[in-house]
């Protein structure tokens, strides 16, 4: 629901009684707004008018014209208000060859056609003088959609999926690391923070910080389920309400500029970065995923052992079936493999279970209409839209072509001894991007989810990030290998 800019405050800065005063006014501001803009804000059913009247009304001057590039990096163009209807009109071009995984200089020219029910105003900005977003398909110089655009890719998969009745929903898990800034403001690793699992304030030295992302994320229409300390010193994590995969995907990439912006106005700086120290839990982003169908969840059975309907079944064989080549998408990073080691909670093993987290894929406690499959693997450096994409399309080609999964796997797979795992084929995902890489290409059925151009791109810029990494000369090298020989 939006609302009113809603300062964030350094609580250090404030006596007790100002702090109270500071925030009783803010509940009061926000309570007005949502009054006044509650229904029409939550409806997300945008006309161009609507946006028009609305950005007059609120004195928007300036609007961001948002896409994401095949690494899931967020971009955007920023015009005034001035130019809004022409933006409203499809006519805002960009040049498509300086962003990753688009188009060669000489078909540069692509226009951005903006969704306008991803139209929200940033509350972390003026009061005059506001500026808002809104999230735009990429289409080519002749008015069809961009098929290296990862949200378009999304899309096809979804509609893919509408093609046989089904209702793709999603819910992520987004975890992330609070660290301090240096004295130039640049971001560090470093930490005085102690807290663990759960842990409150004043242990909890981010506590504040993730409250207001909590309260800017609701005034942007987020439904917040739970937020918390998570286990490594400095991690949190914050959980949304699940929805419809490409509206999930929008909002993983809000949910990121929002974090990282009301962290930098704690005097702290927020990562996404899946392993950024050593010795501790690296940041996941579990996906819980849940087929739908004539408005029922078909992944509940009541009548099964399990709870599961066949559907399910089939959704995780193609899921395990492509996990593999899956890697490169859902853990695209050197250091996405950093994370994925024994001995930190992260799963490293194909396999699945309904009664512990220790596989890759878990089914979590709910059954009938909450019923879902919860995929553990993916970190929050996966571009969202690839990510689900991949995710929907494996799941697909699992209940097209019927893979029934192996049994469930009851026992705690990190302390299976090596001849169990073999003697129940549970195998390894990749260990590391080198061997995602080659995965990926084995995979023609994901090469066909991503498309040709947007394979073979996506393919060479990872060999080449690989192949840098391999160059390197790291200060473990140094620390264990220069003084021995």
């Amino acid at each position: 629901m939006q609302a009113m800019n809603r300062q964030v405050f350094d609580y250090t800065w404030f006596s007790d009684i100002n702090l109270c005063r500071s925030v009783t006014n803010l509940c009061e501001e926000s309570t007005l707004l949502r009054r006044r803009f509650g229904m029409e804000m939550n409806m997300n059913n945008y006309t161009k008018q609507d946006i028009v009247r609305i950005v007059k009304e609120e004195d928007v001057e300036f609007i961001r014209l948002q896409f994401t590039d095949m690494f899931g990096t967020l971009k955007n163009v920023a015009i005034t208000a001035s130019q809004l209807e022409k933006a409203l009109r499809n006519e805002c071009m960009f040049d498509g060859s300086l962003i990753e995984g688009f188009v060669r200089i000489e078909e540069s020219d692509m226009y951005l056609h903006p969704d306008l029910d991803t139209f929200v105003i940033f509350p972390w900005r003026p009061q005059q003088g506001k500026v808002a977003r809104i999230i735009c398909d990429i289409y080519t110089s002749v008015s069809e959609p961009f098929e290296g655009d990862p949200r378009y890719i999304l899309k096809r998969a979804v509609k893919d999926a509408e093609s046989m009745g089904y209702r793709f929903d999603v819910g992520p898990e987004c975890e992330f690391f609070l660290f301090h800034q240096d004295e130039n403001g640049q971001p560090t690793t470093f930490s005085t923070e102690r807290a663990g699992y759960f842990d409150l304030g004043p242990v909890d030295l981010g506590e504040n910080a993730r409250r207001d992302i909590v309260l800017t994320l609701e005034d942007m229409g987020f439904e917040i389920e739970t937020s918390h300390h998570e286990v490594a010193p400095a991690q949190h994590e914050i959980d949304f309400r699940y929805d419809e995969a490409v509206k999930t995907a929008d909002n993983i990439m809000t949910f990121k500029l929002a974090v990282k912006t009301i962290a930098k106005r704690h005097g702290l700086f927020a990562s996404f970065m899946p392993k950024p120290r050593y010795g501790v839990n690296g940041s996941g982003m579990h996906l819980n995923m849940s087929l739908w169908k004539d408005g029922k969840n078909i992944f509940g059975d009541t009548g099964d052992v399990l709870g599961l309907g066949q559907e399910a079944y089939w959704f995780i064989g193609g899921i395990l079936a492509h996990s593999k080549g899956m890697a490169a998408i859902t853990n695209p990073l050197v250091n996405s493999y950093k994370r994925l080691v024994p001995g930190y909670e992260a799963p490293i093993y194909i396999a699945w279970s309904a009664s512990n987290r220790s596989p890759l894929i878990r089914i979590p406690a709910p059954r009938g209409e909450g019923t879902r499959v919860e995929l553990r693997c993916p970190d929050p450096a996966a571009n969202p839209y690839l990510a689900l994409a991949a995710c929907l399309q494996a799941g697909l080609d699992g209940i097209r072509r019927q893979i029934q999964p192996p049994a469930a796997v009851k026992e705690n797979v990190f302390e299976m001894r090596l001849s169990r795992k073999h003697a129940l084929g549970i195998e390894n995902l990749p260990a590391d991007l080198g061997e995602a890489i080659a995965e990926f290409e084995k995979d023609t059925y994901l090469q066909q989810v991503l498309g040709k151009d947007m394979s073979r791109k996506y393919i060479e810029a990872k060999r080449a990030e690989w192949a840098d990494y391999r160059a390197q000369v790291t200060n473990w090298e140094i620390d264990h290998y220069l003084y021995k020989i």
